[in-house]
């Protein structure tokens, strides 16, 4: 087993994910406001890549809902924005999410390729390791990144994905997943690493700590949505609420 990853959602094609089992990670925040949603009770999250896109879908979709941000702000018209704060059981049990994010959304898209495409972020990171462990075949995490760009949060929440995967078994790691390790390994307190990305400060800029918080926790939940024909759900045999 060979453990990549890709700095950012931009950097991916078919032929990089073509064969393996892939883990989209966007920490702050998209992908855990899916693995949030999920637990709570949506149907199902379909991510895509514009707000057209999303106006279009929800006509035709029963029980939708629109989630999403640009520039860290929630759209105009949607019903949530991109807290996982806000998709509560009460807001989101039985409904179908519909996100359009800046990074995040098109990473999910950009991987859909690979043999499977798993939703990870730190709020799962060690049942997205065991998951993909479990399919005993290569894995690349992909870092959704910001606007293209390399991001901290994804980097070592990658990191903290690869040491999970290590616990069950040997791996052949790339240069650039050991990196990752290695950063996560030095950083145990997770906060004081991601104090200094790009995106944090601008999510505390706009007054997101609890956001933000609520990113940071390790291994909260115990389950891993899967991206499969433009749908994300949890695999049969999940258990939405912990």
């Amino acid at each position: 087993m060979r453990i990549d990853i890709a700095i950012s959602g931009d950097h991916v094609n078919a032929d990089l994910v073509k064969g393996k089992t892939v883990i989209v990670v966007d920490t702050l925040r998209a992908t855990t406001v899916i693995i949030t949603s999920l637990v709570n009770g949506a149907k199902s999250v379909v991510p895509v890549s514009t707000v057209e896109e999303a106006l279009s879908i929800k006509k035709r979709m029963e029980n939708a809902v629109l989630g999403g941000e640009r520039k860290a702000k929630k759209i105009e018209g949607f019903d949530f924005s991109n807290s996982p704060l806000e998709y509560s059981k009460g807001a989101i049990s039985g409904k179908n999410v519909i996100l359009t994010t800046t990074n995040g959304t098109k990473a999910i898209s950009r991987s859909k390729d690979g043999n499977r495409v798993l939703i990870g972020a730190l709020v799962n990171a060690k049942a997205a390791a065991r998951k993909a462990h479990g399919f005993s075949e290569d894995i690349i995490i992909v870092n959704s990144g910001t606007d293209g760009k390399f991001t901290m949060d994804d980097f070592i929440t990658g990191g903290a994905i690869v040491e999970e995967i290590l616990a069950m078994g040997k791996a052949e790691l790339t240069d650039i997943a050991k990196t990752a390790l290695l950063i996560y390994r030095s950083h145990r307190d997770i906060r004081s690493y991601v104090k200094e990305a790009a995106h944090f400060r601008i999510l505390e800029d706009l007054k997101l700590d609890d956001d933000i918080d609520f990113c940071l926790q390790k291994d909260i939940f115990a389950i891993v949505p899967e991206f499969d024909h433009g749908v994300i759900k949890l695999t049969e045999g999940q258990i939405s609420l912990l």
